[in-house]
C-alpha cells in the first residue's frame, strides 16, 4: 500500500532529504539535552523503515560522540516489520513478548520491534510521522445536542454502507466533546490523546523529546475523514479494507492532552521546519546532498524532491510539525509561550556532520 505503486506515498519516499533533516533535529535535541550517554531513537508506525534508514544515513551514531545508540520501532503489523528485516541481521520473531523482533542494523546498531509504547525503554527521542492521522476517530454532529455519526447498512441499496446520526447520546458523546466547542461537526481521536499523554509523562519524568509530523489543523477543521486508493481520493465506505483511511490531526487537542507537564511547540508548517533545519544553503537549493552529487539525473531528483517538500502549493504548508520537550530544554518557562523559537543550529559542521 506504500510508495508509487500503492495507495499513497510518504515524505521519506519523496526524498531522502526529509529523513536526513529529521536526523539533524534528533541530533540537535540530544545536544540540547546535555549530550546524554544513551541515544534511543523511537519511531511509531515505521512502515518499511524509510525514515529511520534516512535518519541513520547521516552517520548520526558517529556524530553522537560515543553515546550508545539504539533503534526502537513501535509497529503492530508483523508483516510491515518484516519489510525491514531484509537489511538486518540476527533477526527473529517472538510470540507474546514485549519485544517481538530484534536484530542489528547494517551499521551495527541494535534494533527492536514493539507492539506498545509501554514496552519501549524510557528516555528517548520519539518520532511519529504520518502516524496519528491513521488512528481511528469518532465523528460527532451537533443537532439536538451532540450526536455520534456511525456506519450503517443502506436499506435502499443492500450491500452498500451509509453514515447515520445516532438518535440518542452514545457513551462517547459526553466524554469526548470538549467544553466550549463551537464547530458543528467534530472528529475526535481518543487513542491519539492517550499516546500523547503517555509521551508527555515520559518526557516530563525522564527527559527526551517528541516530534509529531502529520496532516493537521489547530482545532478549526470539521470533516476531514477521507480515503485514498491508487493515489486518488476514494469513498471511505466503498470496498472496506481496500483503501487507506485518514483524518487530519487536531493539534489543539493534542496540546490539551499533553498539559503543562511538557513544553509544547508548534505546530509549524513543513516548509518552515525544514528551512529551520537547514534545507537551504543559498537560494532555493537542497543542502548537503546536492553539493556532493555529481550525477545530473540524481541532482534533478533532489531538486524535484525539494520542491515537493517545501512548495506551499504542494506539501510545504499542508504538513505540520509539533514537538514536546522537557521544561529543562528551555532557559526559562516563559519561552514556551507563543510561537516556537528556532533551534540553535547554524551549520552541519557545528553538529559534527560533513
Amino acid at each position: 500500500m506504500l510508495g508509487p505503486d500503492g495507495d499513497f506515498i510518504t515524505m521519506p519516499e519523496i526524498s531522502q532529504i526529509f529523513g536526513e533533516l529529521l536526523g539533524i533535529w534528533c541530533l540537535s535535541e540530544w545536544m540540547g539535552a546535555g549530550k546524554p550517554s544513551h541515544f534511543q531513537l523511537v519511531e511509531f508506525g515505521p512502515g518499511r523503515g524509510s525514515l529511520a534508514n534516512d535518519i541513520l544515513s547521516i552517520h548520526l551514531h558517529g556524530a553522537l560522540g560515543g553515546a550508545a545508540v539504539s533503534v526502537h520501532l513501535v509497529e503492530v503489523s508483523s508483516k510491515l516489520s518484516q519489510a525491514l528485516t531484509r537489511d538486518q541481521s540476527q533477526v527473529w520473531a517472538r510470540k507474546d513478548e514485549p519485544v517481538y523482533r530484534q536484530g542489528t542494523t547494517t551499521t551495527g546498531l541494535p534494533i527492536s520491534w514493539y507492539r506498545n509504547l509501554d514496552d519501549v525503554p524510557r528516555g528517548t527521542i520519539y518520532l511519529a510521522h504520518e502516524f496519528f492521522d491513521a488512528l481511528p476517530i469518532h465523528k460527532f454532529q451537533r443537532t439536538k445536542g451532540w450526536r455520534e455519526v456511525m456506519v450503517d447498512i443502506d436499506l435502499d441499496e443492500p450491500g452498500k454502507l451509509r453514515f447515520v446520526i445516532v438518535p440518542a447520546r452514545t457513551l462517547a458523546s459526553p466524554q469526548l466533546i470538549q467544553a466550549g466547542e463551537v464547530r458543528r461537526l467534530v472528529e475526535v481521536c481518543p487513542e491519539g490523546g492517550v499516546i500523547v499523554q503517555q509521551l508527555a509523562n515520559r518526557i516530563a519524568e525522564d527527559g527526551g523529546a517528541a516530534l509529531i509530523a502529520d496532516y493537521g489543523h489547530g482545532g478549526t477543521k470539521t470533516d476531514t475523514f477521507r480515503g485514498f486508493k491508487d493515489h486518488k481520493l476514494h469513498d471511505v465506505l466503498a470496498s472496506p479494507g481496500s483503501a487507506d483511511l485518514t483524518a487530519d490531526v487536531d493539534f489543539s487537542c493534542l496540546i490539551k492532552m499533553a498539559g503543562a507537564t511538557v513544553v509544547c511547540m508548534g505546530p509549524v508548517c513543513q516548509r518552515d521546519f525544514l528551512k529551520n533545519m537547514g534545507i537551504d544553503t543559498s537560494g532555493k537549493k537542497p543542502c548537503v546532498l546536492l553539493r556532493k552529487c555529481a550525477d545530473p539525473s540524481i541532482k534533478a531528483e533532489l531538486i524535484q524532491g525539494y520542491d515537493m517538500l517545501t512548495n506551499p502549493q504542494k506539501m510545504g504548508e499542508r504538513f505540520q510539525f509539533f514537538t514536546m520537550l522537557n521544561h529543562s530544554r528551555l532557559t526559562s518557562p516563559e519561552q514556551s509561550k507563543g510561537a516556537p523559537t528556532p533551534l540553535p543550529v547554524t551549520s552541519f559542521s557545528e553538529l559534527g556532520l560533513s
